[in-house]
């Protein structure tokens, strides 16, 4: 990464975008918060968060008209993009979440944790746990096995290509916790809620 590579981080108004600022800020990573299609443009690589619901996001994607721009940029100029929590599942073609479809850059559904026992297994899952890695990628390197990572959420992304699996976590049975598919990463933890290991994992996306 040069020092000069533009961050865009993009704003749907759905996600703690400050937090996850802060900790490219930390990295002294040149990055910007921005819900205009013409900055977008302009970037060298792309962080996609969110919380909430799936299909406010796609509502609000389409509304501000980054719709369009986000399937240009990362399909067609194929710039690197990291979604974060809602912002990885809206990369799936559908979700049980509004019976709506996303941005289809993954062959996946999001579906809602279906636990054996809901009096063991909580949903939303919500706390700290592993994510065991499926493949080998440059957005876990320098990471140990043991990294834990913070997660809230009551819906995960199913992959119907097994190889889009970057990493699997348990939580009464094992889900994607992370996905790739070439210049797509996406995490269903909160990497900036994640301490040292969160702060890694964004280093190395800065280096991807």
């Amino acid at each position: 990464m040069s020092p000069s590579d533009l961050i865009v981080i993009v704003d749907y108004g759905m996600g703690n975008l400050r937090s996850v600022q802060k900790t490219f800020d930390r990295l002294k990573a040149n990055v910007r918060i921005s819900s205009d299609p013409n900055v977008l443009a302009r970037a060298d690589k792309l962080v996609l968060p969110g919380v909430g619901h799936f299909a406010n996001g796609v509502r609000k994607l389409k509304e501000l008209g980054l719709w369009n721009a986000l399937n240009h940029k990362v399909i067609i100029e194929r710039t690197p993009i990291l979604g974060i929590c809602l912002g990885m599942q809206l990369m799936a073609r559908w979700s049980e979440e509004g019976d709506v479809e996303g941005l289809g850059w993954f062959d996946a559904d999001v579906r809602r944790f279906a636990v054996s026992n809901c009096l063991t297994y909580k949903v939303p899952h919500m706390g700290w746990n592993t994510a065991e890695t499926a493949k080998t990628s440059g957005l876990f390197a320098n990471m140990s096995p043991e990294a834990m990572f913070y997660f809230v959420h009551s819906y995960h992304v199913v992959c119907r290509q097994p190889q889009d699996a970057l990493a699997l976590t348990t939580y009464d049975y094992a889900f994607a916790s992370a996905i790739q598919k070439e210049n797509i990463y996406g995490t269903q933890f909160h990497p900036e809620k994640s301490h040292d290991w969160g702060e890694q994992l964004i280093a190395n996306f800065l280096n991807v």
